[in-house]
């Protein structure tokens, strides 16, 4: 059993986390297996013994020390004594009784020496209860077992605090076994932990000037030169890295807004074009990318061209993109543009209620009843408590003329609303003017005085 710690590196905007992984029991607790450990017992001990670990295998964990102490009165050496207190201690950790379980792992290993499961538990107690200054004792013990716990050892000694110590543990294994993104993002976040940016500069220039192609470090390397605020030293880096590795696409992550910077527009577009069209570069990122882009356009609209060019090449599936563009033709009142973006978006991501609910308000405001009807009755299925929507229906359904089913829309919606009382008004006009279509002067005069009635916040 081992405790190791995971990494989630994220790669030039990022930050790392450290997540414990959560350990599994000791192979060797099966009866078959704990019988070949006990050596000669007593009929009493094996009853006992065996029970506890009945007992602990449907988590009675109480029912199983009581067993234990049983097997412990008649245990007949010290060695089966050991394997008692060894299960015990499990136990105890199990229902959180630490000092309990402490004391039972320490009497075993008085007796038996550094054995490998018994530090490898003690290990598992003391990081459950976040005792890492405890813990580095025990790993170091547990490495000539294996040399995998001295990454390990390293990581509790970030932890502790004890970055000058985790600096040369992590330099050590770099020498032995080579680098390793775990720990170069440990090593990252040592740096940044204690101010030492500088350090970290230094660190991965040293390793570019070794190995001029490695991408990875010339990233880590412009993100620190951002982070400093040193956007020449950056762009320096970014335009090194295209130079020594001209096949990089994650490099235009940073060019793009360096380009963009110093007024480059035609290099900034040829980046943002790589970096649409690269697979290494994950959506959520590129739409990142084009919401700078679309900003750009927004400041020099005489790029608007590139802007359509980039979405159609880059709008394949991506409902996003058409999202982002109906948005940026919404805010200069292109409504039109807008509502065709939308419309294109819509088709491809249902799912996508904001989208959903911007393109029925621009097709009810270009009086197009039949799309709107539609849409929105498709968009209930998916959305069914959604009031907006039931409006939208009532909305489209009246300006059909169908006041049967603007009124049944209308009047299920009504149930769908929360503490809005605009809408509360909008769905009694629209009620008021299905029921003056279908002739019902009575229930339209109650319906407009419905909405009337409603005092609005100031």
């Amino acid at each position: 059993m081992k405790r190791k710690f995971i990494y989630i590196l994220l790669i030039f905007f990022g930050t790392i986390l450290p997540q414990q992984s959560y350990s599994q029991e000791i192979e060797n607790d099966s009866i078959a297996a704990q019988s070949d450990n006990l050596g000669n017992v007593t009929d009493a001990f094996q009853e006992n013994f065996f029970e506890a670990l009945k007992q602990k295998g449907i988590e009675n964990y109480e029912l199983a020390l009581i067993a234990l102490n049983k097997a412990e009165k008649v245990a007949n050496t010290e060695k089966n004594k050991s394997v008692v207190y060894f299960e015990m201690g499990k136990n105890h950790t199990y229902l959180k009784q630490y000092a309990q379980a402490e004391e039972n792992f320490n009497k075993v290993l008085k007796t038996e020496g550094d054995r490998l499961d018994v530090l490898e538990q003690f290990y598992e107690l003391y990081y459950q209860q976040k005792e890492y200054e405890k813990s580095i004792p025990l790993v170091q013990k547990l490495i000539p077992f294996d040399d995998d716990y001295k990454e390990d050892l390293a990581n509790l000694y970030t932890l502790t605090k004890q970055y000058d110590k985790a600096l040369a543990q992590l330099d050590e294994l770099d020498d032995v076994w080579g680098e390793s993104d775990i720990r170069n993002a440990l090593r990252s976040q040592i740096y940044r932990i204690t101010g030492n940016t500088s350090g970290a500069i230094e660190n991965l220039e040293e390793k570019i000037e070794t190995n001029p192609k490695n991408e990875k470090e010339y990233l880590n390397l412009i993100f620190l030169y951002s982070e400093q605020g040193n956007s020449e030293k950056a762009f320096e880096a970014a335009k090194n890295l295209l130079s020594n590795n001209p096949k990089s696409e994650l490099v235009h992550l940073a060019l793009y807004k360096f380009y963009l910077d110093e007024g480059n527009a035609p290099e900034a577009i040829k980046s943002m074009k790589t970096v649409f069209a690269s697979e290494e570069v994950d959506k959520e990122t590129k739409y990142k990318v084009l919401g700078d882009f679309i900003q750009f356009v927004n400041e020099n609209p005489q790029y608007e061209s590139e802007l359509a060019t980039i979405v159609e090449n880059f709008s394949i599936e991506n409902a996003r993109v058409y999202e982002k563009l109906g948005d940026y033709y919404a805010a200069k009142n292109r409504k039109e543009d807008a509502l065709n973006a939308y419309e294109k978006g819509i088709a491809t991501d249902p799912d996508n209620y904001n989208l959903l609910k911007n393109t029925l308000l621009f097709q009810i405001d270009f009086k197009k009843f039949d799309a709107a009807e539609k849409l929105s009755s498709e968009g209930l299925e998916i959305f069914p408590a959604q009031a907006l929507l039931y409006l939208l229906n009532g909305v489209a359904n009246n300006g059909l003329n169908k006041s049967d089913d603007a009124i049944e829309s209308l009047e299920t919606g009504l149930d769908f609303i929360l503490e809005d009382p605009k809408m509360e008004v909008d769905f009694y006009q629209q009620l008021g003017v299905a029921y003056t279509s279908k002739g019902d002067s009575k229930k339209a005069k109650l319906y407009s005085e419905k909405a009337s009635s409603i005092k609005m916040p100031n």
